[in-house]
């Protein structure tokens, strides 16, 4: 019997997907972070997230840096986690972006008001909007990876090219 016609269907373990998904996402995007602080189109540290755990001039040096680049991979980690157990059954790309704003809020708005960070009036513009930017970004990476895997945006994009 020919199985060419016959298409397995297989199911993605949500949990390794999350986990595999967001290690990627913040190796990715925790990058571009650092590059962006590097080249000074933001003046947040790489170390932000960390900030609670460690000495601010810690943070400043390049194995704070390192330290920094590692706690954005865990939080992308269980921030995909949350993602994908909750909202993988969203289709398109807009979930993830306004997910990635919702980060961006709770850090940046909320995460002033408890003294972990600078509040966003006080940075200078192009901190804001480069680090709004880069969660944008990150939470499309997110969101639309996992509407990917988990909706039948796979099967209507082979329709289309095969139309």
């Amino acid at each position: 019997m020919n199985n060419a016609g016959k298409q397995k269907s297989q199911h993605t373990n949500p949990f390794y997907f999350a986990i595999e998904l967001g290690f990627f996402a913040g190796i990715i995007w925790g990058g571009i972070r650092w590059l962006m602080y590097a080249f000074h189109f933001t003046k947040v540290l790489p170390g932000f997230l960390a900030e609670p755990f460690f000495k601010h001039e810690f943070l400043m040096t390049a194995a704070g840096h390192l330290a920094g680049y590692l706690s954005f991979i865990v939080f992308s980690v269980a921030a995909s986690l949350f993602y994908v157990l909750i909202f993988r059954k969203l289709k398109g790309p807009w979930p993830g972006m306004i997910y990635g704003v919702l980060c961006w809020s709770a850090l940046f708005l909320a995460g002033s008001w408890q003294f972990l960070m600078q509040p966003p009036f006080r940075l200078p513009w192009n901190s804001v909007i480069s680090e709004f930017c880069i969660f944008l970004l990150w939470g499309l990476f997110i969101g639309y990876t996992a509407a990917i895997e988990y909706t039948d945006e796979r099967k209507r994009e082979q329709q289309t090219r095969l139309a």
